[in-house]
C-alpha cells in the first residue's frame, strides 16, 4: 500500500512539475528612474500588461536618478548582469548609441520578432530624437515632454491684462512683466526651470538655430557646438538685463529647484518648465488659476517659431539575452505604445502622447476640451515638421556639458562675463568634452 501511495505521489509531483514548466512565464527586467507617483503609475502599467497575457512577466526595478540608472546599466552590462530594458534620459542618447555591441536597436527588435510596428505612427518630433540618420528608431519613446509657459491668470487680471491671453513673443512677455510689476500684482515677471534645456536648447530649436554642426550631432561624433550665435547671444543678453531689472528671477542650476516655488507663492507671474510639470503645478497652485501658453519667440528671427524639442526618456534594449526573452520585450513594447496605454499615461503624467493615435483617442474622450491647455505642448512640438536644427541634439558627454551651461549662465548673471563671452566659453569647454567622447568611442 505504501508503494501505491508513493507511486501516486510521484506521478502527481511529476504532473505538477510538468504543468509548472508548461506555464512558466519568461521573465523580463526593466530598470527605470521613475520615483514617487510616476513610479507607482509605471508599476500599474506593468501590472496591466502582466495581467493581459500569460507568456511573459515584466519586473520593473527602480534604480535611482536618470544618471544612476544609465551608469548602473552600463556597469551591469560589463559584468554580464544587464537588464533587458533600461530607461535612459534624452541627453544620454549619444552615450547609448556609442555603446556598440551593447544595444539591440528597437527597429531591429520589432522586425526580428515579427511585431506589427509602424514608426510613422509616432509623433515626428518625438521619434526624430531617437532615430539614426536613416530614420531608424533606436529606442522606444516612453516619457517625452517639452517646456511650455505657465502663467498666473489671477495676477494677469489684477494687472489689467487679459487672463486668457499668454504672451506670444519675448517682446510681449517683457511688456507683460513690466505691467505686472508696475501694478504691484507680483514681485517678478517670470522664472524658468532648466536654463540649459529651456533657455538654450529649446530656445535654439524654437528659433530654428543650429545647436551644433552635423545636424546637432546626429551626423557623427565629429560634431561641434555652435550655440554662441547672434540669436542666442541676444537672448542671454536679455536674460541678464531682465534679471538686473527684476523682471526675471533665476531659480538655480539643473532643474532650477527654486523656480517653481516662486511661481507657486505668486512671487513670479510666469514660469517656464516641462509640460510634465502640469500635474504638480496644478496641485501646488491651488490658490490661483493657471494659464498655459507656448514658449515665447523673437518675431524678428526668420523661421520662428519652428518647433520645440523633447526631454524625458526612452527605453533601450540591451544585448545578451535569449530570443524568447526579446520576443517578450517586443510584445511589451507593443502594449506600452498602444493608444489606450499611452493616452492614459499622458493624461495622468503630463508627458506627451508619443503617438498620433494616443492623441486622437484623447480628443475622442474629450480630455483636451475638459482640461484647457493640456494640448499646448502637443501643438507646440508639432507646430512645424522638424528641421536639422530642431529635431534634437546628440552630443557625447552632454550630461557634463549641461553643468557647464549652468556655470556659464551664472557667470553671466553675476556680471563676470557678458553673453558673448559666456557662450563662447561654453562652446569651447563643451567641444573639449565632445572631443574626449569622440576619442574614446572611435
Amino acid at each position: 500500500m505504501a508503494r501505491i501511495f508513493a507511486a501516486t505521489g510521484l506521478a502527481a509531483l511529476t504532473a505538477t512539475l510538468t504543468m509548472g514548466t508548461a506555464f512558466a512565464q519568461t521573465e523580463i527586467t526593466w530598470w527605470h528612474a521613475m520615483g514617487g507617483e510616476l513610479g507607482t503609475k509605471l508599476e500599474e502599467i506593468v501590472a496591466g500588461y502582466n495581467a493581459s497575457q500569460d507568456e511573459y512577466t515584466v519586473t520593473p526595478v527602480y534604480k535611482g536618478t536618470y544618471t544612476e540608472t544609465m551608469t548602473g546599466a552600463i556597469a551591469a552590462f560589463r559584468a554580464n548582469e544587464q537588464p533587458h530594458i533600461v530607461q535612459v534620459f534624452e541627453v544620454g542618447t549619444g552615450t547609448m548609441m556609442a555603446a556598440e555591441g551593447a544595444i539591440y536597436p528597437v527597429y531591429e527588435l520589432m522586425a526580428d520578432t515579427g511585431q506589427d510596428f509602424d514608426p510613422e505612427g509616432f509623433l515626428p518630433a518625438v521619434v526624430g530624437y531617437y532615430t539614426d540618420t536613416n530614420g531608424n528608431m533606436l529606442s522606444m519613446p516612453f516619457n517625452s515632454s517639452t517646456p511650455i509657459l505657465y502663467y498666473n491668470k489671477d495676477v494677469f487680471e489684477k494687472a489689467g491684462l487679459d487672463p486668457e491671453t499668454a504672451p506670444k513673443t519675448w517682446g510681449e512677455l517683457e511688456s507683460f512683466a513690466n505691467t505686472i510689476m508696475e501694478s504691484g500684482a507680483a514681485e517678478c515677471g517670470f522664472s524658468s526651470g532648466w536654463i540649459s534645456w529651456v533657455q538654450l536648447e529649446n530656445f535654439s530649436a524654437w528659433h530654428n538655430q543650429p545647436i551644433g554642426t552635423l545636424e546637432n550631432g546626429f551626423g557623427g561624433l565629429e560634431t561641434e557646438m555652435t550655440v554662441n550665435g547672434p540669436v542666442q547671444v541676444k537672448h542671454w543678453e536679455n536674460m541678464k538685463r531682465w534679471q538686473d531689472e527684476g523682471l526675471f528671477q533665476y531659480g538655480g542650476p539643473g532643474g532650477g529647484a527654486d523656480s517653481a516655488p516662486k511661481f507657486y507663492a505668486q512671487e513670479c507671474a510666469m514660469y517656464m518648465n516641462s509640460s510634465a510639470s502640469r500635474a504638480g503645478v496644478l496641485a501646488n497652485a491651488s490658490d490661483f488659476e493657471v494659464g498655459f501658453g507656448m514658449l515665447p519667440y523673437y518675431d524678428d528671427v526668420e523661421g520662428a517659431p519652428q518647433n520645440s524639442i523633447i526631454g524625458g526618456a526612452t527605453l533601450w534594449v540591451l544585448q545578451g539575452h535569449a530570443d524568447e526573452e526579446y520576443a517578450g520585450v517586443a510584445d511589451f513594447f507593443s502594449y506600452l505604445s498602444s493608444p489606450e496605454v499611452q493616452a492614459d499615461w499622458h493624461q495622468f503624467s503630463g508627458y506627451l502622447p508619443i503617438t498620433q493615435a494616443a492623441y486622437d483617442l484623447g480628443q475622442e474622450q474629450g480630455y483636451y476640451a475638459a482640461n484647457p491647455g493640456s494640448d499646448v505642448a502637443i501643438k507646440q512640438i508639432t507646430l512645424n515638421a522638424p528641421t536639422a536644427n530642431s529635431k534634437g541634439l546628440r552630443f557625447g558627454n552632454y550630461v557634463q556639458i549641461r553643468s557647464i551651461i549652468d556655470e556659464e549662465f551664472e557667470q553671466l548673471l553675476a556680471g563676470s562675463k557678458d553673453a558673448q563671452g559666456a557662450l563662447d566659453a561654453l562652446v569651447e569647454r563643451g567641444n573639449a568634452l565632445i572631443r574626449d567622447f569622440e576619442a574614446a568611442n572611435k
